[in-house]
This record gives structure tokens, sequence and C-alpha cells, in this order.
């Protein structure tokens, strides 16, 4: 049952695995092999439907994402679209993760089978950051 709050924890945008893996591990007393896969699982999930739904976002705010692609292009074309989108999907920091991962692939047109492969790999990166700073603080504590 704490498997699936895991999972639904690590949905919930600004949360996502940043939250869901400290809560797996401090709260529900997960493993390590847990509480990193239900996480990134749950993020997936959320990341994957958005990237879905992008054409649909899209055409309810169709300015938006072109306003987007112009204001970036310029680092984007410097750092190219898949290390962006990895990047972002990798960075366990606020603000910053799987949602806005999903978001850059969609507005910078990253094939979906590429998406879905930097999305999922940039999930298992910042699983790893996120569960190595919750141990090592627990650890220190």
């Amino acid at each position: 049952m704490d498997e699936l709050k895991t999972f639904f924890i690590a949905m919930i945008p600004v949360v996502e695995l940043r939250g869901a893996i400290p809560i797996a591990l401090q709260v529900y007393n997960l493993p390590l092999w847990s509480a990193l896969l239900f996480s990134v699982l749950g993020n997936f999930v959320l990341m994957f439907s958005v990237f879905l739904m992008g054409n649909f976002i899209a055409n309810i705010f169709p300015g938006v994402f072109e306003h987007t692609r112009n204001k970036h292009h310029s680092n984007v074309a410097r750092f190219g679209k898949r290390a962006v989108v990895f990047v972002l999907s990798a960075l366990p920091i606020p603000f910053v993760g799987g949602l806005t991962g999903a978001i850059a692939a969609f507005v910078f047109g990253v094939p979906f089978k590429e998406a879905v492969l930097l999305m999922g790999s940039g999930l298992v990166v910042a699983g790893i950051i996120v569960s190595i700073v919750t141990l090592g603080i627990v650890n220190i504590l």
C-alpha cells in the first residue's frame, strides 16, 4: 500500500520524485529499490501524460508555446534539444524536473520515442541523486 502512495505522490506536479523518495524512505520505511522504482514510475506517468496532452494544451494556449520556443531558441540551439530535455528531467531542484522536461520535449519537438528515453533516463538520474541526498542526510543525523 505504501508503494502505491509513493507512486501517487510522485505524480503530484512540483513534488514529483523529489518529495516522493524522501517520504518513501523516511515515513513509509520502504527499501531503497522500492522507493526509487515507484517514485520514478509515478513521475514518469505524470511526464508521459503531459507530453501526450501537449497538442490539447497547445490548442488552448496557442501563443504560449510559440513564445517559449522563440524566447529559448538560442539556448536550445547551443545545447541541443535532447540535452535540454535530459537535463531538465534529471535536475532534482525546485520547479525543474520531470514535468519541465516533458514540456520542453513537446515545445521543442523532440520525437516521442526519443523523448521517452531522455525523460526516463533523466528521471533515473534524478532519483539516484535524491536517494543519495536523502540517505546521506539521514546517516549524518
